[in-house]
């Protein structure tokens, strides 16, 4: 059976990531009013957080399959060296889905599974990425939900007192905000795939 790849993954998402950037493209030359050039934005930084939640997902499902001994020193009993992705992909979603709430929440969900000393873990809490994690977690809630709390959380990761939509912040100065958190994404990704050993 094929077990996920740490690698292939983050190749995947750099795929993704270059299918988001195509598509940036074509809606700067498209000549798109005010509200649907912030549309298209809420709807980017939708589709990279499900992109980035998935590489994740997949990361985590990869490291417990390579290695369960911490998964047994945490639940007390011992599991099969190796899992199925499927069983891996179960424990970590259950019958609902996989989410994170920032870098602290994605942090306190890889500590679920993973040892504090783990290569996914220490690069990810590496404090370059607080500031693109927390903004595409705070901004794809607001996009999603606009609701006050979800607008709150968006307004203090910004630095902001004043927010339209999403849309309209990630779209300013031509889209470089939303570049921005693209950029240190993929970064992340290329740091995880250098310290993964398949």
């Amino acid at each position: 059976m094929k077990k996920k790849s740490v690698k292939t993954s983050v190749e995947k998402f750099r795929t993704s990531l270059r299918a988001l950037e195509n598509f940036s493209e074509e809606v700067h030359d498209a000549d798109l009013s005010k509200r649907s050039l912030s549309i298209c934005y809420e709807m980017k930084i939708i589709m990279l957080y499900k992109d980035f939640e998935r590489l994740m997902l997949n990361c985590i499902v990869a490291a417990m399959n390579n290695d369960t001994s911490h998964l047994s020193k945490l639940k007390g009993f011992d599991f099969p060296k190796h899992l199925t992705d499927e069983v891996c992909e179960y424990m970590v979603t259950g019958d609902g889905y996989f989410d994170f709430r920032g870098k602290s929440g994605l942090i306190k969900t890889l500590k679920k599974y993973l040892p504090d000393d783990h290569y996914l873990i220490t690069t990810i809490k590496h404090k370059r990425y607080t500031e693109s994690l927390d903004m595409l977690s705070a901004l794809r809630n607001y996009a999603a939900h606009e609701s006050p709390q979800s607008k709150q959380k968006a307004l203090d990761v910004t630095k902001q007192t004043r927010i339209g939509g999403a849309g309209s912040y990630l779209k300013a100065n031509g889209g470089r905000r939303f570049g921005e958190i693209v950029y240190e994404l993929e970064h992340l990704a290329g740091r995880i795939a250098d310290k993964a050993p398949y």
